[in-house]
């Protein structure tokens, strides 16, 4: 499970994207930087066999599993351009088998790719005409099933593997969750026009008047749980209704807020893995993309401050590689 959306563009012009990662811990995590120049080469059922190959010309930052810089599940590049792997489970991802003809991607490979040759969306777009998609397993004991997010400064879009093909769907809302398809939660969205950030006013009903008990009617009906459809709804008003940011800060800040209301603590969500053994499902970590300013943030569970990465001022030179979160105590000692 994990919620993507681009905030409401600042007054300045500023395009900030957030992400939650939610997920049981069972993947090791890490920052991930990948140069311009860089060659990468898509993973393969078995050694020695062919694949999609690319050099990179955007360096990117981003957070990798299993400490390999290529197995990107999020990420920023130095054009503007941000992708977010989320999970899309129940049917609603389907990959291609093994071509072996060159122009093999396991899901894991993709934003890699993607990052490191797009600047624009209709990059993306022709970019992902000259790929096939297979399943493979990193790590975790299956291919996790997915879908790609990307956000530019311009627009935003979903990239979802149906059993016919790849479908790169236009997403006006810059809105994603889980399952279903990108078209279904759009329709959603019409059960819940009637959404509002007034409080409704009294109303006498059947010689009775009736008045809020407080603040926040408005949002009467507004889905609680952590379902993907839910979360999407949730997503979508919390960006409509919030007040557009002023500049840059304000917009990641706004951001930050927004994030906050989707994080799961452990206990809360229990997942049975496939040997029937129940863990929880928890917010590994959040991410905020800065589209405008070339900037990356992110907060771990162990470390609720935002730790702020100017991609400007990355030592590319060290070349690709995965670096530990920075890990402090939860807690900043002050005196009062």
């Amino acid at each position: 499970m994990c919620t993507n959306f681009k905030m409401k563009q600042a007054k300045d012009g500023s395009v900030v994207v957030g992400r939650s990662m939610e997920f049981p811990d069972m993947i090791p995590w890490s920052l991930a930087v990948v140069p311009a120049g860089t060659t990468g080469k898509g993973s393969t059922p078995e050694a020695g066999q062919q694949s999609r190959t690319w050099t990179t010309e955007y360096s990117v930052v981003g957070i990798c599993g299993f400490g390999n810089p290529q197995l990107l599940d999020d990420g920023i590049n130095t054009a503007g351009l941000s992708a977010h792997g989320l999970y899309m489970p129940n049917g609603c991802c389907t990959y291609a088998d093994f071509k072996g003809d060159g122009t093999d991607l396991s899901e894991m490979d993709v934003i890699a790719f993607l990052l490191g040759t797009c600047a624009t969306l209709d990059d993306v777009k022709e970019a992902v005409q000259s790929i096939s998609v297979w399943g493979g397993d990193p790590g975790i004991g299956f291919a996790p099933p997915l879908h790609i997010l990307m956000h530019s400064r311009e627009g935003s879009l979903a990239i979802e593997f149906h059993p016919d093909g790849i479908h790169v769907v236009d997403n006006p809302t810059g809105i994603g969750t889980n399952a279903p398809y990108l078209d279904w939660h759009l329709t959603n969205l019409n059960n819940y026009v009637g959404l509002s950030a007034d409080v409704p006013p009294a109303q006498e009903v059947l010689g009775v008047k009736l008045s809020q008990f407080g603040q926040g009617g408005g949002l009467m009906g507004l889905p609680g749980d952590y379902t993907g459809p839910a979360r999407f709804v949730r997503a979508a008003a919390f960006v409509a209704l919030s007040e557009q940011p002023a500049d840059s800060q304000g917009a990641e800040l706004q951001t930050m807020h927004v994030l906050n209301s989707f994080d799961i603590p452990a206990g809360i969500i229990e997942e049975a893995l496939p040997n029937g053994k129940k863990v929880p499902e928890i917010t590994d970590w959040i991410t905020i993309s800065n589209l405008s300013e070339n900037r990356y943030i992110y907060r771990t569970p162990s470390d609720p401050r935002l730790y702020s990465i100017d991609l400007e001022s990355v030592d590319y030179s060290q070349g690709a590689r995965a670096i530990p979160f920075t890990t402090d105590t939860p807690t900043v000692q002050t005196t009062l």
